[in-house]
């Protein structure tokens, strides 16, 4: 019982949801002070587009792809820089593989910045480029000088940028759970102490805790929007961030006590699954063509718990659009359609290019 269902609960928690708790906060305090100045390189920067749109993605989460998508619905930028954005962000699977591997995390990052720009030059470069449904037109067709574009308001400096009170109770417990549990996993993870009873204890708690947030928040797959990708404090980086921590906890949980329950019971390693070779690139790449990031996180799960090898994962990495997608689709449906095909190319190339040089 405890090592079938107690640990890989514990484990998604320690392991998962405390590092990247260590991760949200500063990545939020940075979009919170510097997000807008980045924000507006994008649209300086026009014919760099696809290149600084794949930047912009670089911070875990989707915030940023988000924030290429509100910009390419205004007219503002290429719809190459919108493809970049989509190939370039890993979502919030980036937290989970951070979290676990920082370094190959790191590596993934370059390739998937450099792919992004690439796959979007050529994008600009084949003259791609759908209506938009609000009648704008796209930036690099304009020989004009652009109109302005209005970016949202700067963050307003309040007395007190934290007010725990605004925070929430449920937000709170959950940030002194991560605190707490920091304590202990850390030096687990450093191998300076033998996970025990109180790591079992904590780990557990935090991962229950987690399920209770992410059922208030309504069971949603996120709740990603242009508002959360520019806080306009530290309190509502702290608010998000306990969401999107809740939210990859209880997907990581439900990755490791599946693998956990069926490697335990029927002896399965994985190898049966067509996650290997060919097949497991284009099945990674399909996996990717589903919106949002649930399925996105429980497929690095499997990864990190060794069901896959790195193509198979690289490939995902690439397809896979994140919660970014989801904003486009209601803005502008025939361009987000068409782009979770033209993400799928790239992810194929490259998958098989890292299947034939491992």
């Amino acid at each position: 019982m405890v090592e079938i269902l107690l640990r890989p609960l514990a484990d998604a928690f320690m392991q998962v949801g405390v590092f990247v708790a260590l991760l949200v906060a500063p990545f939020g305090w940075a979009r919170y002070r510097w997000g807008h100045r980045l924000d507006d390189a994008l649209v300086r920067h026009r014919r760099l587009g696809p290149l600084v749109a794949a930047a912009l993605t670089v911070p875990p989460g989707c915030g940023g792809a988000i924030i290429v998508m509100a910009v390419y619905s205004r007219g503002a930028v290429s719809y190459g820089a919108a493809i970049a954005a989509l190939v370039a962000t890993m979502g919030d699977a980036s937290w989970v593989l951070l979290a676990a591997d920082p370094v190959l995390t790191l590596q993934l990052k370059v390739l998937l910045v450099v792919t992004g720009a690439a796959a979007g030059y050529v994008v600009d470069a084949l003259g791609i480029a759908p209506r938009l449904r609000h009648g704008a037109a796209v930036a690099e067709q304009r020989p004009a000088r652009p109109a302005p574009v209005v970016l949202p308001p700067a963050p307003v400096r309040l007395a007190s940028a934290t007010r725990l009170h605004e925070l929430g109770v449920l937000p709170a417990l959950l940030w002194l759970t991560l605190g707490t549990g920091a304590t202990v996993s850390v030096p687990v993870t450093f191998q300076l102490l033998q996970p025990d009873n109180l790591y079992l204890v904590l780990g557990v708690a935090g991962t229950l805790l987690a399920v209770v947030a992410f059922a208030r928040g309504g069971g949603k797959l996120a709740d990603d929007d242009t508002e959360s990708a520019h806080p306009t404090s530290m309190t509502q980086v702290l608010r998000h961030g306990g969401h999107e921590i809740a939210f990859v906890t209880v997907w990581v949980a439900v990755a490791y006590v599946t693998w956990s329950v069926v490697s335990h019971t029927t002896g399965f390693d994985g190898s049966q699954l067509p996650l290997f070779g060919v097949a497991g690139v284009l099945v990674g790449a399909l996996i990717g063509l589903v919106p949002g990031c649930a399925i996105q996180i429980v497929f690095a799960g499997i990864f990190l718990a060794g069901g896959m090898p790195l193509p198979t994962l690289v490939a995902n990495t690439i397809s896979q659009d994140g919660d970014a997608l989801l904003p486009l689709l209601a803005l502008e449906h025939r361009s987000a359609l068409l782009a979770t095909v033209l993400t799928t190319v790239p992810a194929l190339l490259v998958g098989s290019a890292l299947l034939v040089l491992t």
